[in-house]
């Protein structure tokens, strides 16, 4: 399974668990919750939410501000390894491109060329997709964490209720925009693949079609997320430019 099919497989499902979710039904979330996925995952988010909201003066949109760089934060070995396994790529990129012409009739054969030298490289091409498939479970949880918290839900932050959808969609616009930098800067690593390349603009319009449906503290959840990443990956790229050519690598 191909990286692109795995990330519109894991959007799909998000879209069908998510819309599933009715929060008129949803039962509270609190204290006394029970079972692995609310006692150990939705009540600690609605929790941490909560009380870093309380800290900066009630404000739940700098909650999830909080919230949302913690999270970041204890996902970002996983964040590095997709970086790591993004800048291998990129150092593949001629040879796969010789491959890809040398088989432009036979894409099968261009497939085992090319998986072979992954193999050669000890590179996974799926790595990259390892932060998202951690990260689909939390988004789910945070979703859950708002519309089953009362105290979140209704709360208000700058034109936003935090439960309900953005009226002016002004959130799911940046949310899409935020993603397609974010994805760009990330598929340094897939200049010449026509897949990955759609993907990169197909992603951000699959995120506007979901942000438009849900609250807009997911949303508000999405941009800070977006925004750390891609200031994270700023400087992990850029130090990685600025290595040291060797001695007698460059020319005068």
């Amino acid at each position: 399974m191909s990286r692109r099919t795995l990330s519109i497989l894991m959007l799909t499902l998000l879209v069908l668990v998510l819309s599933g979710c009715n929060p008129q039904t949803a039962a509270p979330i609190g204290p006394d919750a029970t079972g692995i996925w609310d006692k150990y995952l939705v009540y600690p988010l609605s929790w941490l939410i909560s009380e870093s909201a309380l800290i900066l003066g009630n404000n739940y949109g700098l909650g999830i501000l909080v919230a949302t760089v913690i999270i970041r934060l204890i996902v970002l070995p996983l964040m590095v390894k997709q970086i790591k396994s993004s800048k291998k790529m990129q150092e593949l990129q001629p040879e796969m491109q010789k491959i890809r012409e040398k088989y432009k009739n036979d894409p099968q054969k261009a497939q085992q060329e090319t998986m072979a030298i992954f193999q050669k490289n000890g590179v996974n091409p799926l790595a990259g997709c390892l932060p998202m498939l951690v990260q689909m479970p939390i988004l789910i949880a945070f979703y859950h964490a708002i519309i089953r918290t009362e105290a979140i839900k209704e709360q208000s932050f700058l034109w936003l209720t935090l439960g309900e959808k953005d009226p002016y969609y002004i959130l799911p616009i940046v949310a899409a925009i935020t993603t397609y930098l974010q994805s760009k800067m990330m598929g340094q690593a897939t200049q010449g693949n026509p897949q990955m390349q759609m993907m990169i603009i197909m992603m951000p319009l699959m995120i506007l079609a979901i942000a438009v449906t849900l609250p807009s503290a997911l949303s508000l959840y999405w941009v800070y997320g977006n925004l750390f990443t891609i200031v994270q990956t700023y400087f992990l790229y850029r130090d990685s430019s600025n290595k040291p050519i060797p001695k007698g690598g460059a020319s005068k």
